[in-house]
């Protein structure tokens, strides 16, 4: 009898360990509007992103897809300096996860335009949970260059690899590696995949301010590094930028 309920109780452990990630890995595909420092900022956010789309009239050379890292881009002399040339729009909102961003793109951020390119960094939020699930996010993150495909599937992707985080080595950093090596296996026909994480690393591992100002967030030369690295790929895409 107790070696009856000890198979019954693993059966049942195993069934709810399976029922968790399944769990996980839905929250991070499901599309749901985010509340990030309020509705009402956020929904602002959205708005701004809906305007930038409407002055491209139709065609967007580089469409940025992310959360803060790439917003705080948008509005710099880094942006004007990199991709001023370009029709680019920057569809980054501070604290997106994967389920917000795929909430923007079923709700106006893929429509109304044809774009060559999106550069897509997008996970790292999912990511700062007490039990941060590699699997969870990646999933996300598949959902998100799946549904990319499917509403512009003319564009060719870029997708970026998570960055580090953190002054020093720390086990979030080394999560965030296990989602990059499963996003990498998404590269294929129209999808691109570029790690571009160890040139924010020191020889030692360590992160300098001058790239990560607050060890998460980008500092100028930060987005020169990431500009620098993908210019060629862009150029190769899109084709040279207009002069302005």
């Amino acid at each position: 009898m107790k070696s009856t309920r000890s198979r019954l109780a693993l059966i049942a452990l195993s069934a709810l360990a399976g029922f968790t990630a399944h769990a996980a890995e839905l929250e991070s595909t499901t599309p749901v509007a985010a509340k990030t420092n309020g509705e009402k900022w956020w929904n602002g956010n959205c708005e701004r992103i809906d305007a930038d789309i409407k002055k491209m009239e139709g065609n967007i050379d580089v469409a940025f897809v992310g959360d803060s890292i790439t917003a705080r881009w948008r509005g710099n002399e880094n942006w004007t300096k990199h991709w001023g040339n370009y029709r680019a729009v920057n569809m980054g909102i501070g604290g997106d996860q994967t389920q917000h961003v795929l909430w923007r793109l079923q709700n106006g951020d893929l429509d109304g335009y044809k774009a060559k390119l999106f550069v897509v960094m997008i996970g790292t939020n999912n990511m700062w949970s007490k039990n941060p699930d590699p699997a969870q996010a990646a999933a996300g993150v598949k959902a998100v260059i799946d549904l990319i495909r499917s509403k512009q599937p003319q564009a060719k992707i870029l997708l970026m690899s998570i960055l580090p985080t953190g002054e020093k080595p720390n086990p979030g950093r080394e999560k965030r590696m296990e989602v990059n090596q499963l996003i990498s296996k998404f590269a294929g026909g129209s999808v691109e995949y570029m790690d571009i994480s160890a040139k924010y690393l020191d020889a030692d591992g360590m992160i300098s301010k001058e790239v990560m100002h607050d060890f998460l967030h980008l500092a100028p030369k930060g987005y020169d590094i990431w500009a620098e690295a993908i210019s060629s790929k862009v150029k190769e895409i899109v084709g040279e930028p207009e002069k302005k």
